[in-house]
């Protein structure tokens, strides 16, 4: 484990540099300052989680915990705009969070490994950082939230094979927060198999826009499946917005309406 500043740990997803399982790129990391002045983090092969704790919490009062999935197209992540400024956000609310840097590019099938790993290595570590292992969510945006739904449906067993006791643990979210979730419909506009939603799944809240044309048939669909299982659900549908706002406020309300609709759902049904 090392620190990557006086408030913030990080540690290796996996065993050592390397050991991940499946596809690892040979590409040189790199975090880029793009366009949008959002920082892009290229070429992810030693998948990591940062954590930001909860600013009151503490051994007698554990934090609930949300993991933060950046979004990028499975190519890259949006490391600050969907990554470090969520968990700011999550911060303000009480809760901790955790920012997962997962496999990229072109790499899912290692990003879900990332995923589920990551969830069990949480809970292992939640005594040594104040989490309440029972209130642990994941929230995803774009691949992100492909990723988040990928999590919150296959969870059953891992997608590789165990490493060690990390793996013992629950990778099932407690609960899920979708923000413009990519890659879930087939062509038809169904839900793909890939993500089983069913009476066991974990309740959702999802933010989508009408002129997002490339999610908003998956957001729809997921919830759904949602509320044909009976799970509890919120769906907040707003026609403008277009697709990457993050929590940064734009000229369109879903920018600023929507962290304030989730920290309202997160407080309702977790923060206690």
């Amino acid at each position: 484990m090392s620190t990557i500043s006086d408030q913030l740990t990080t540690i290796n997803v996996w065993p050592s540099p390397g050991s991940a399982p499946g596809k690892i790129t040979t590409e040189k990391e790199e975090h880029i300052l793009g366009e949008r002045n959002v920082t892009r983090a290229h070429h992810v092969s030693v998948p990591q989680l940062t954590l930001y704790p909860a600013p009151n919490a503490s051994a007698e009062n554990p934090a609930p915990a949300v993991m933060v999935a950046p979004g990028g197209g499975y190519s890259i992540l949006a490391y600050d705009l969907e990554g470090s400024e969520v968990c700011a956000w999550l911060n303000d609310l009480g809760f901790t969070a955790v920012l997962l840097k997962y496999r990229v590019p072109d790499n899912r099938e290692g990003a879900l490994m990332d995923a589920q790993r990551s969830m069990g290595l949480i809970r292992q570590h939640a005594r040594d950082w104040n989490i309440d292992s029972n209130r642990l969510g994941v929230i995803g945006f774009s691949a992100g939230g492909h990723l988040s739904a990928m999590l919150s449906t296959n969870y059953a067993s891992r997608s590789y094979d165990k490493f060690d006791a990390a793996d013992e643990f629950s990778c099932k979210p407690d609960f899920t927060l979708l923000v413009y979730p990519a890659y879930l419909n087939d062509d038809d506009g169904s839900l793909k198999a890939e993500c089983p939603v069913d009476g066991d799944t974990p309740p959702a809240i999802i933010v989508q826009t009408q002129d997002d044309h490339l999610t908003i048939d998956g957001a729809i669909a997921y919830y759904k499946a949602l509320v044909a299982n009976k799970v509890m659900a919120e769906l907040h549908l707003y026609p403008y917005g277009g697709h990457g706002y993050g929590l940064r406020e734009g000229k369109h309300p879903v920018s600023t309406a929507w962290p304030k609709l989730f920290g309202a759902w997160l407080t309702e049904h977790f923060a206690k």
